[in-house]
């Protein structure tokens, strides 16, 4: 005859919880939704800012695009990555603040044909 433990009696107990830094990290994340939203802000209302950025980026200017998101006063720290497609933004935290989370935005700003053979 076979006899099965109950799982209580094998499985060992999880450890406790500290949501202290889990915490931490969604009020940074907080800070950095709105970054974004300035961002994104400027980019839905002034057409010649989203031209520009785009410009830049066509030339290859990633500096540029930098320093033109920059002149937005966000705090947070930003990479960009582009190409014919559109951007990505990824936001941190600034530098000397604990590292906690990204934001990624992806922005489309051309749609190229289906390609058909």
């Amino acid at each position: 005859m076979v006899y099965f433990l109950p799982p209580a009696a094998w499985a060992r107990p999880y450890p406790s919880v500290d949501p202290a830094i889990f915490s931490q990290s969604a009020a940074t994340a907080q800070t950095l939704m709105n970054d974004a939203g300035v961002i994104l802000k400027r980019l839905a209302e002034s057409r010649s800012f989203a031209a520009t950025i785009m410009s830049a980026a066509q030339e290859g200017k990633t500096e540029e695009v930098k320093r033109l998101i920059r002149s937005l006063g966000i705090r947070s720290q930003t990479e960009v990555y582009f190409n014919p497609d559109g951007i990505r933004l990824t936001l941190s935290p600034p530098p000397g603040a604990f590292p906690c989370c990204q934001l990624v935005v992806g922005l489309r700003w051309n749609v190229f044909p289906p390609f058909h053979v």
